[in-house]
C-alpha cells in the first residue's frame, strides 16, 4: 500500500491522482538490454549537496524512488569516495522489495560494485562486513588492497593508471549483473558520461537554493555533450520534481 507524500504524473500522460507503487514501478521499469541508470538528488539551482551530503537534499519522495531503484537493479555501482563520505552501510532491502524480486527471477538482493583506483578500501566498513551478496571492486591492476579486502568481496583488477570502466561494466555484465545503478560521486558520473556509458539519468530536483560553493552532479575533465530525452516529469507534494531522462 502506497504511503507518504502524493506524487504525480505531469508528464507526458498527466494522472489524475497520486501514482501508487505498481504505476511508479511500472514508469521506472527494467529495460530490456543491458543498462546504465544514474541516480541523483540535487538542488534548484545544481548543488550535489546539503552541509556536504546529500542526504540533506533527499526528501520523502526521493527516498521513495532512491528505495525503488535499488529494488529495480543488479548491481549497484558507486565510487570509493562515496562510499567512505556518504557512510554507507550493507545494501539491504524490506521483505516487500525482496518478495518483488523473487517473483520476477532476481536475486534477493542486488550486488554492491565499488571503483576505487587504489584499492585502499576498509573491509571492515558494513558495506562489505555485513553484506547479503558478496560486493565486487574495481580497481586498477597495480593497486594495493589491503590483506582483508579480498575475504570480504572480489577484487577485479581492470586498467593501468586508472579504472577501465569500460572493462568494469563488461566484467559485471559477465556475471549476469546487466542492470546497473550507480549512484556516484560526481567524478564517477563525469568518467561515465565520458566512456558514453551512461543510458538513463533519474533526477531528483529538492526545492531548495543551496547557494554558491557547493559541488554539482559531475564532475572531471570536459566531455562531448550528449544528447539524452526526457521520458517523465513526476511532481511530489513537497515540491520535488522527479526527473528521468534516458536513451531511445
Amino acid at each position: 500500500m502506497t504511503v507518504g507524500l502524493p506524487i504525480r504524473a505531469l508528464w507526458p500522460d498527466p494522472s489524475p491522482g497520486p501514482v501508487g507503487d505498481d504505476a511508479l514501478t511500472a514508469l521506472y521499469r527494467r529495460a530490456d538490454r543491458p543498462h546504465l541508470r544514474m541516480n541523483f538528488v540535487t538542488s534548484v539551482d545544481g548543488a550535489v549537496s546539503l552541509d556536504d551530503y546529500s542526504a540533506g537534499l533527499s526528501g520523502e519522495p526521493d527516498k521513495r524512488v532512491f528505495g525503488l531503484l535499488r529494488m529495480l537493479c543488479d548491481a549497484l555501482l558507486v565510487a570509493a569516495g562515496t562510499l567512505r563520505h556518504e557512510g554507507y552501510r550493507a545494501i539491504r532491502l524490506d521483505a516487500r522489495r525482496r518478495a518483488w524480486r523473487r517473483a520476477h527471477g532476481l536475486a534477493e538482493y542486488p550486488t554492491l560494485v565499488v571503483v576505487s583506483g587504489s584499492g585502499r578500501l576498509d573491509p571492515a566498513q558494513a558495506a562489505f562486513a555485513d553484506a547479503p551478496v558478496r560486493p565486487v571492486v574495481l580497481t586498477r591492476s597495480d593497486a594495493s588492497p589491503p590483506p582483508g579486502l579480498s575475504t570480504v568481496a572480489d577484487v577485479v583488477p581492470c586498467g593501468d593508471d586508472r579504472v577501465d570502466l569500460v572493462a568494469g561494466l563488461a566484467e559485471v555484465r559477465r556475471r549476469g549483473l546487466a542492470q546497473v545503478l550507480c549512484e556516484g560521486g560526481p567524478y564517477l558520473f563525469g568518467a561515465l558520461t565520458a566512456d558514453d556509458l551512461v543510458d538513463e539519468v533519474c533526477l531528483s530536483i529538492a526545492p531548495l537554493l543551496a547557494g554558491a560553493g557547493v559541488g554539482r552532479i559531475t564532475a572531471g575533465d570536459p566531455s562531448p555533450a550528449r544528447h539524452l530525452p526526457l521520458r517523465h516529469v513526476l511532481h511530489a507534494a513537497d515540491g520535488t520534481l522527479l526527473l528521468r531522462y534516458a536513451r531511445g
